[in-house]
C-alpha cells in the first residue's frame, strides 16, 4: 500500500516535543523524510525522535539551533538546496508563550523575543525556503496559529500579537502563490495537551484535552500532494468534531 507522503521531504520546527514531535512522527509514518529543527538544549529529545523515525524506515536530519539566529535559518535553506534541491513540506510549529501580563508590564526583551521566534523566524523560513518549495511538484506550508487570534483577551496581548502576525504572513504567502504549486494553510489547534498549555492554564486538567498525536493527522492531510485546501485557517476542534 502506497503511503500518502512517500518520497516527500518535510521540515518541522519545534520537533523535539509536543505537537511538533507528534507531527514529525506522523509525517514519517506516511513515508516522509524529516528535517527536525529544535533548540540546542533539546538535543537528547531530538536524538530520541531520530531513533523513532528511523524505526519507521525513514531518514531524519537533526538541526538543533536557536530560531533567533536568522543566519542559521538562511544557512539551512542553502544546505537543503545543496543536498536535496527542493523541499515538499514546511511545518512552522515552534513558538513561545511569553509572559502573560498587562501589556505595559512586558519587558522590551520579552516582546522582542516573541517577535523573533513566533514571527520573524517563520518569515525568514518562508524567505529562504520559497525557491525550494517552488521546486517541489506540490509544496505544502502549514503554520500553527492560535485559537486566541481575533480576541482581546486580557494579559495575552504579547502572544496573541505574535500569532496574529504570523497567521497574516501565512495567508499573504498563500495569496502570493495562487499560480504556483504551493498551498499554504494555517492550523488553529485550540487547547492541546502540551507543556505550553500547562504553563498558560496551570489549573486545567490535561487529561481533558486532546493529545498532540490526535492533531497530527490534520497536518498529514494538509501536507499531502493531493490536498487542494489553500489559504484557510483550519480549526482542529472543528475538523475533529470536538466541543471547545
Amino acid at each position: 500500500m502506497t503511503k500518502r507522503l512517500e518520497g516527500r521531504l518535510a521540515l518541522v520546527t519545534g520537533a523535539s516535543r509536543g505537537i511538533g514531535r507528534a507531527v514529525a512522527l506522523a509525517l514519517a509514518a506516511e513515508g516522509a523524510d524529516i528535517i527536525a529543527v529544535a533548540r540546542p538544549r533539546s538535543q537528547a529529545a531530538l536524538e530520541s525522535l531520530d531513533d523513532e523515525i528511523r524505526a519507521l524506515g525513514q531518514n531524519c536530519t537533526l538541526v538543533p539551533f536557536d530560531l533567533k539566529d536568522g543566519n542559521a535559518i538562511d544557512r539551512l535553506g542553502a544546505s537543503i538546496h545543496e543536498r536535496w534541491g527542493k523541499l515538499d513540506i514546511f511545518v512552522g510549529n515552534a513558538a513561545i508563550l511569553g509572559p502573560l501580563s498587562p501589556l505595559g508590564h512586558i519587558s522590551v526583551k520579552d516582546f522582542q523575543e516573541l517577535l523573533d521566534i513566533n514571527v520573524t523566524a517563520n518569515w525568514r523560513f518562508i524567505r529562504t525556503l520559497d525557491p525550494l518549495l517552488k521546486a517541489s511538484d506540490a509544496g505544502r506550508v502549514i503554520i500553527v496559529s492560535s485559537g486566541n487570534n481575533g480576541k482581546d483577551k486580557a494579559y495575552w496581548g504579547g502572544y496573541m500579537m505574535s500569532k496574529a502576525a504570523v497567521e497574516n504572513i501565512a495567508l499573504t504567502y498563500s495569496n502570493e502563490n495562487k499560480i504556483t504549486d504551493i498551498n499554504v494553510n494555517v492550523i488553529n489547534p485550540g487547547p492541546i495537551r502540551t507543556s505550553m498549555r500547562a504553563k498558560a492554564v496551570p489549573g486545567e486538567n490535561p487529561d481533558d484535552l486532546p493529545a498532540p498525536e490526535e492533531i497530527a493527522e490534520l497536518f498529514v492531510e494538509l501536507a499531502a500532494p493531493d490536498c487542494e485546501r489553500n489559504g484557510e485557517v483550519v480549526s482542529f476542534y472543528d475538523w475533529a468534531g470536538l466541543d471547545q
